[in-house]
């Protein structure tokens, strides 16, 4: 990851603040790393200390911008909220949300009890549901602001063992356009960000093999991985005032494999 990554630069960036779940590592770094770079004051929160800290001490060295972490778990819902709160505290104004947070946990659809599917629901659905809401009590005074909540094409091509995690995301896309109506009164903007296979370096360690990956790469129609960054650049964009007339859609970062 660098500082430096995004190959556009948004002036309006400089003077925000964004607020980003699960930034400490995989796309959220990539997300913490690419408003940082455009000068934007970036608060981020998740579970992994040390990671977060560290990510934070680099980027306030390396770019000059306010970088912020806190320890969150955004099942916490208090506790997300008052991450979200402090954000718009400090600053006197909260401009962007990421609903990055998520956890792909695989488990065979035979297998999930009542614990299992509450759990999968409250890591990939809930918190951005309770985040959007406390981040829109911020943006509709001023009467702007952008919440891009995050999807998975995995509920449309079948990944196995994601049933739980498939379905949550699926809602996505009715939340994101609930919200992007119930909001829209007050310019508050609402839209989803839908990765395909991004490959971060978790899905390497743990579920994607060269030969999977090869696998992915033929079905794509642009043969390349895509990895963290690409999902950046896009929400860079949705971040932006240069997509104030965007809301309500599903933006897919798949190279085409849907």
């Amino acid at each position: 990851m660098s500082a430096a990554a995004p190959t556009a630069l948004y002036r309006d960036l400089a003077d925000k603040t964004v607020f980003v779940s699960g930034g400490a590592s995989g796309i959220g770094a990539d997300l913490v790393c690419a408003f940082a770079a455009q000068k934007a004051a970036t608060y981020f929160v998740d579970l992994d200390a040390a990671a977060g800290e560290a990510l934070a001490r680099r980027l306030c060295d390396e770019t000059g911008a306010r970088v912020v972490f806190a320890r969150v778990d955004v099942t916490d819902t208090d506790a997300l909220v008052a991450a979200i709160d402090r954000a718009a505290a400090e600053t006197g104004r909260l401009d962007a949300l990421m609903n990055n947070a998520a956890n792909d946990r695989r488990q065979p659809a035979a297998t999930i009890g009542p614990a299992d599917w509450d759990a999968a629901m409250a890591v990939n659905l809930k918190h951005q549901f309770f985040a959007a809401q406390a981040a829109f009590r911020h943006m509709a005074p001023r009467r702007a602001g952008s919440i891009v909540n995050f999807g998975s094409t995995s509920y449309m091509i079948g990944v196995p063992d994601l049933t739980a995690y498939a379905t949550a995301k699926s809602a996505v896309r009715g939340l994101t356009r609930q919200l992007a109506r119930e909001f829209g009164r007050d310019f508050v903007r609402v839209n989803a960000i839908v990765p395909g296979a991004i490959l971060t370096q978790k899905q390497l360690d743990l579920w994607i093999s060269p030969e999977r990956e090869a696998e992915i790469l033929a079905l794509q129609c642009l043969p390349r991985r895509l990895v963290g960054q690409d999902v950046a650049e896009l929400a860079l964009f949705l971040a932006s005032d240069v997509s104030s007339a965007c809301t309500s859609q599903d933006f897919r970062v798949d190279g085409g494999i849907v």
